[in-house]
């Protein structure tokens, strides 16, 4: 684009709004002046001056159009935004003008004035005030960028070529901040089609794809897909090595929440190929609702994650147990902030500082308030930390589980809930032991309480919690390297923390006494295939990188 140009463009865009639409309505009143000359010239033949009535089809062009242009909502579009409705309220107001031109000159006519210019002059203004709006769409809305800087924009494709990938596209358009140079699709009756502009191709097509046209980012489409078919398309990705992206979801979009800056790195769950279980209402309320609850350890993520779900269930209190002032502060801002948007004023939060090795402490607290269920999160649960601190992981795990266990049998409490670990099984290291041994603590205290339900939940990693190895992973990445692993041959288990939050309280409202529920979590993934797949979905190579 020539300097002038870019000035010039600039010199509208830095001008007020008032001084923009001036400049609009005076640019229109010239328009509707040189198109009743032009009439004249096409009636004529020829260019003559006007004189006489003729003046009088000139100065009723303007007072006749402005008013309606203004009156059809002209002024009030944002000229580089200019869309479809805009051309469709160019088009009303340019009728309505029209017809009445075109009565005045045309059906009732002027002496010493055509009567075809009533019709012609409407054409032309039609035609004129449509390409003016159309070049300032042009020139103020970015289209005018010279082709150094188009290269300097990273080239996507985008999976799915069906209505939310023609919508990503023309957000992407619209933000500048990338160039779709075309789609994938596994419909076969779409592919070798154009969208947009942009051609759909067969996924198989990926690798060329991204070598002809320097492809950085693959944009994902599916947003309703089940999350085995976008490992499917992950692993069919994979190869190419690229970033892969997607949408937020599909309300996102349809109710306009959603920017291209929010296009997300696509998240380690979508590698797991297992979809969430879906909950059963009647036994996440059963121990829950109208009741008062206590969670222990409430501001670590499987407790916080506890706390969010329960206060939906709606108790009459929720106890929230840490040692942690700074945890227990987070959590509960946070929940306050859930119980406003819900509308669940009536549930009473309780933030309490408290250890659970603090018997006596402890005591008071369940003396006090009395609660029906607790779920008992609080544990230290970081493999290698334990393995240092061994004898205080052992005082938390073990004699923090026993001293509010026993206490939840003498004062009352009707359910309680262990939130233990697959690596209680045979256990290799002193976490996984220290939660087995709560476990037999708990089996132990059933058998002389019987009134009161212990139960005893295992599951394996939780994406996202402290001390997963997923957000360590993606910390790694993102500096650089290296990604750190315990052994090569290492395999866990793994569910989301909403999934597994919701499973605790299910297994919970379950349990006979003494029960040890164990979560179907799928198939085991080795670490080193995720640390792996997290580098190539960063755009990296293993090994390489």
């Amino acid at each position: 684009m020539s300097a002038w140009k870019r000035s010039f463009s600039q010199r509208l865009l830095s001008l007020s709004r008032r001084d923009k639409r001036l400049f609009a309505l005076s640019l229109d009143t010239f328009i509707c002046i040189w198109t009743v000359w032009a009439a004249f010239y096409l009636r004529l033949e020829e260019w003559v001056w006007l004189v006489g009535n003729h003046w009088l089809a000139v100065i009723a062009a303007p007072l006749l159009a402005v008013p309606i242009f203004i009156k059809g909502g002209l002024y009030r579009a944002i000229f580089r935004h200019a869309g479809r409705m805009a051309l469709i309220a160019v088009v009303r107001a340019c009728l309505v003008y029209g017809a009445l031109y075109a009565l005045i000159f045309t059906f009732i006519g002027i002496p010493g004035i055509p009567r075809t210019v009533g019709l012609i002059q409407p054409v032309l203004l039609f035609l004129t005030i449509g390409a003016s709006r159309a070049f300032a769409h042009y020139l103020l809305s970015g289209d005018y960028q010279d082709a150094s800087a188009r290269q300097a924009v990273p080239n996507v494709l985008i999976y799915g070529a069906g209505s939310t990938g023609r919508q990503l596209a023309l957000a992407v358009e619209q933000s500048r901040k990338m160039q779709v140079i075309g789609f994938l699709d596994d419909d076969r009756s779409l592919q070798g089609a154009s969208v947009q502009g942009a051609m759909i191709h067969a996924p198989r097509q990926i690798l060329s794809l991204v070598d002809r046209y320097e492809v950085s980012d693959v944009l994902l489409a599916v947003p309703s897909a089940p999350r085995r078919r976008r490992r499917e398309i992950l692993e069919l990705l994979r190869p190419a090595g690229v970033n892969v992206r997607t949408l937020p979801g599909l309300l996102d979009l349809a109710q306009g929440r959603f920017q291209v800056s929010e296009l997300r790195a696509v998240e380690i769950e979508d590698l797991l190929g297992r979809d969430a279980v879906a909950p059963d209402q009647g036994l996440l309320e059963k121990n829950i609702k109208d009741k008062v609850v206590l969670v222990t350890g409430g501001g670590g993520s499987i407790g916080a994650e506890l706390c969010r779900q329960i206060l939906e269930l709606r108790p009459a209190a929720l106890l929230i147990v840490d040692a942690s002032e700074y945890a227990l502060y987070t959590i509960h801002r946070a929940l306050e902030v859930q119980q406003k948007a819900a509308g669940l004023d009536e549930v009473r939060l309780v933030p309490l500082l408290a250890s659970v090795v603090d018997e006596g402490r402890m005591r008071s607290l369940l003396a006090t308030w009395r609660p029906a269920t607790i779920y008992h999160a609080a544990a230290y649960k970081h493999v290698p930390l334990v393995e240092h601190n061994v004898l205080e992981g052992l005082r938390n795990n073990v004699l923090g589980t026993h001293i509010v266990a026993r206490l939840a049998g003498e004062l009352g409490v009707e359910n309680f809930v262990l939130i233990s670990t697959d690596k209680a099984v045979r256990p290799t290291n002193v976490m996984g032991a220290s939660k087995r041994l709560a476990e037999l603590i708990l089996q132990a205290l059933a058998e002389e309480a019987p009134s009161l339900c212990y139960s005893m939940v295992r599951f394996g990693n939780v994406l996202g919690s402290s001390g997963s190895v997923v957000p360590l992973f993606r910390q790694q990445i993102g500096s650089g390297g290296p990604v750190t692993l315990t052994h090569p041959g290492v395999t866990r288990y793994f569910m989301t923390i909403p999934e597994a939050a919701q499973l605790v309280i299910q297994a919970g409202a379950m349990a006979r006494g003494g029960d040890v529920f164990v979560l179907d979590m799928g198939d085991p993934v080795r670490i080193l295939d995720l640390a792996q797949d997290m580098i190539r979905l960063s755009g990296l190579e293993p090994e390489r990188d």
